[in-house]
């Protein structure tokens, strides 16, 4: 074995598989953010199905008829009537979703920085190759994972079909896939893509941009250098920045 393959054995797997490493980290951080983030989303969901279920029973009088009001209401009834864990009902197809997306923009994102627009002379990556970059990311990771989302979207809408007393269409997650591919084929699976990667090409103009200006901002500012736990912590300082929005 020559020195050089021997000296990248040894290097950590961060380094020598930097691709899969950012794929991997992204997705679990996401992976992470969906369990903790989940029972809000499923009670905004709740709410919303409630309504739409209740105005197509009843007309005027749904605002009376339903059964919960308010995000803390919703979350406590369905704790009481279902249990606990009922308030991670359908996270699977979510995780895959949050998964590919985030893995897959990542990736792009730090291939299209390195590869394809590349740095100016002084290290520095400009403005708006941050943005154009950031908006092709979101589309590319949106497209690869628009099944995902297709199916999630679909699950969820099993509560509302639950609240007007109609049949279950699907068993679980992998059935959903099954059905959905059979019914409609591999396009099936891209249904409803184009407003999903135009949305997603917006939210990462400004997500992947403010990540970039932030990490760039550490290295150049701070003793920390262009590593995994500056990558984290530029992700953190963001994410923390839009909920206080």
């Amino acid at each position: 074995m020559s020195v050089p393959e021997e000296e990248e054995r040894l290097l950590p797997l961060t380094q020598r598989w930097p691709r899969a490493s950012k794929f991997l980290l992204s997705g679990c951080a996401a992976t992470v953010a969906e369990l903790a983030t989940f029972p809000l989303d499923l009670t905004k969901t709740r709410l919303q199905m409630q309504g739409e279920a209740a105005l197509a029973r009843l007309g005027d009088g749904a605002r009376e008829s339903a059964p919960y009001r308010g995000m803390v209401r919703t979350a406590l009834g369905i704790i009481q009537e279902e249990g606990f864990l009922k308030l991670w009902q359908g996270v699977t197809p979510a995780i895959y979703r949050h998964v590919v997306y985030s893995g897959g923009r990542m990736v792009t994102y730090e291939h299209l920085r390195e590869v394809v627009f590349g740095k100016s002379e002084d290290e520095h990556y400009p403005l708006w190759k941050s943005v154009i970059g950031g908006m092709m990311a979101g589309v590319i990771g949106q497209f690869l994972a628009n099944p995902t989302d297709l199916v999630k979207v679909q699950m969820q809408m099993e509560g509302k079909r639950k609240l007007e007393g109609k049949p279950l269409r699907f068993r679980g997650v992998h059935h959903a896939f099954a059905k959905i591919l059979a019914e409609g084929g591999i396009r099936g699976l891209w249904a409803g893509w184009v407003p999903n990667i135009q949305r997603a090409a917006l939210v990462n103009m400004g997500d992947l941009t403010t990540y970039d200006t932030v990490k760039h901002y550490l290295v150049l500012n701070t003793p920390l250098e262009d590593n995994i736990m500056t990558h984290g912590l530029s992700s953190d300082l963001v994410g923390s920045h839009k909920a206080i929005q």
